[in-house]
């Protein structure tokens, strides 16, 4: 297919469309409104159901009904409003509901500000609600993953029957670029094994209920570990950029991973020897791209849009504590190329 200019919001929004998606409720929020605002017209167009709600709760408590009919489900939200959405993504893992949730970040605390920033990780990584549970994290860098990671998204959140997110930020959501669309597929929720459909609600088995109960207590332990553990060893992605002879390692995604390949690029052509790993899932985290790396490396610099380095922890533990591990991390600015190469070579002396 031909490639059109589109925004990241948008893109995300009609690849979602093309997954099947025939479901989306959700809130208006900067820098994500955008996914909302082409939904309220598109979804009409292929036969699904829009519904701009009155409050984020509201947007993530519809998604749990139209994930238990079978539907594929859409809500889209950013830094304040994902965080009221937590209890219904904690309900979707409870209920091996299949759904996913798109937050657009934004920079800061509560209300924080509209500007581009990556404070969500460790909401977004650790479950930000009560219970056991994890969910797929997937971080896409251009336009184009922004579309490729939504489909991806919903045949992930069906094949573990689990709830998925998508962490986007507001300079993905908001930058114009290039995508090849994919093409546009149906859903049918009938054959949905979970759905709670009109005839199979009288039926024991299509009661919507944690699971948990359906199971027992250990029965229920063996289940969710055994879960996870298939997510953590099937599901790590990531894109690593001459990290074959590399001193020093960047870690980044989303925005922060193109200033840091262009950072790379830079210092290659300098003689200096930096490599990149960008997480594609942020969880699970790619361990598998730091256990690839040789003994040649000296050390791993984060390159982060928050002020606590929150994606650190992730890579001192992807690293077993061998090797130092250093941030550079912005608040309100993308980080610099200059910035970074400064910090990588400080790193060794140079």
């Amino acid at each position: 297919m031909a490639k059109e200019l589109m925004k990241g919001n948008e893109a995300l929004a009609e690849a979602s469309l093309r997954a099947g998606c025939r479901f989306f409720s959700g809130y208006p929020i900067t820098p994500q409104t955008e996914v909302l605002e082409r939904l309220s017209w598109r979804m009409e167009e292929v036969g699904g159901q829009f519904i701009q709600t009155e409050s984020e709760l509201a947007g993530i408590n519809m998604v749990f009904g139209a994930a238990a009919a079978g539907a594929r489900a859409l809500t889209s939200t950013s830094g304040p409003g994902f965080s009221l959405k937590q209890e219904g993504i904690s309900y979707l893992c409870g209920s091996d509901l299949p759904a996913v949730i798109v937050d657009v970040m934004r920079m800061g605390n509560a209300l924080g500000d509209i500007f581009q920033g990556q404070g969500d990780y460790w909401q977004l990584t650790r479950g930000g609600g009560h219970g056991d549970y994890r969910t797929i994290v997937l971080a896409p860098a251009s336009v184009q993953e922004n579309a490729d990671l939504a489909v991806l998204a919903f045949d992930l959140a069906e094949k573990y029957r689990h709830p998925v997110l998508i962490a986007s930020d507001a300079a993905i959501g908001q930058m114009v670029e290039p995508v090849e669309l994919p093409e546009m597929k149906e859903h049918d929720p009938s054959k949905a094994e979970w759905a709670c459909l009109p005839r199979k609600i009288r039926e024991e088995k299509y009661i919507l209920r944690n699971v948990y109960y359906d199971m027992g207590e250990k029965p229920y332990v063996t289940y969710l570990k055994e879960k996870y553990a298939r997510m953590t060893e099937n599901e790590q992605r990531y894109e690593a950029v001459q990290t074959e002879d590399a001193e020093i390692v960047l870690v980044a995604y989303g925005i922060s991973s193109r200033i840091a390949k262009a950072a790379v690029k830079q210092a290659r052509a300098e003689g200096f020897k930096l490599g990149l790993i960008r997480p594609i899932t942020l969880w699970p985290f790619p361990q598998k791209a730091f256990d690839e790396l040789g003994d040649q490396v000296e050390g791993f610099l984060t390159i982060e849009m928050n002020i606590l380095a929150q994606m650190s922890d992730d890579v001192l533990l992807a690293c077993k504590h061998k090797k130092p591990v250093e941030n550079y991390c912005e608040f309100d600015e993308v980080p610099s190329v200059k910035t970074v190469l400064e910090r990588a070579k400080a790193m060794l002396g140079k």
